[in-house]
């Protein structure tokens, strides 16, 4: 069964973007390793080793970059403001009056510090399917937390 990896058009975008990205590197890389690369010395220089491994990392990145786009549904950035669902801004109501805002996003396009949790994380999976005024426990390593829903948008 095929999981599509649910996508805001940004996200797409960024994500498309880090993949050219990486590709230039790629092809920056094997030029210098070609350049650094001696036929006729018995062993490699740490340099050549070093750009070797570097190019290893950025080839796997682009390896589950690609493997990512492959099965992607971009999804509108709407929400049925029903229940919280991929690409719903959800405000939360954490403890008296502090609220806090995220967009729930696939793992792909997380970002935690742009208030943007994956639908993986534990907050997230808490979060999907829920109504507003539904309240919805996480574990946390100071303990469970509850967190009432306060608008979905």
């Amino acid at each position: 069964m095929s999981h599509k990896n649910l996508l805001t058009q940004d996200g797409y975008s960024s994500l498309v973007e880090q993949l050219s990205d990486l590709k230039k590197k790629q092809e920056h890389l094997i030029t210098q390793i070609e350049d650094v690369a001696q036929p006729d010395e018995s062993g490699e220089d740490g340099l050549a080793t070093q750009l070797k491994e570097e190019l290893e990392v950025v080839n796997d990145k682009i390896d589950n970059l690609e493997t990512a786009l492959e099965d992607v549904k971009i999804i509108s950035g709407e929400c049925s403001r029903d229940q919280v669902e991929v690409g719903c801004r959800v405000k939360i109501k954490v403890t008296g009056n502090l609220t806090k805002e995220f967009n729930i996003v696939s793992h792909l396009e997380a970002d935690p510090l742009a208030n943007k949790i994956s639908d993986q994380s534990p907050l997230g999976v808490a979060l999907i399917g829920k109504k507003i005024d539904d309240l919805v426990e996480v574990s946390a390593p100071a303990g469970k937390i509850t967190y009432k829903i306060v608008s979905i948008h």
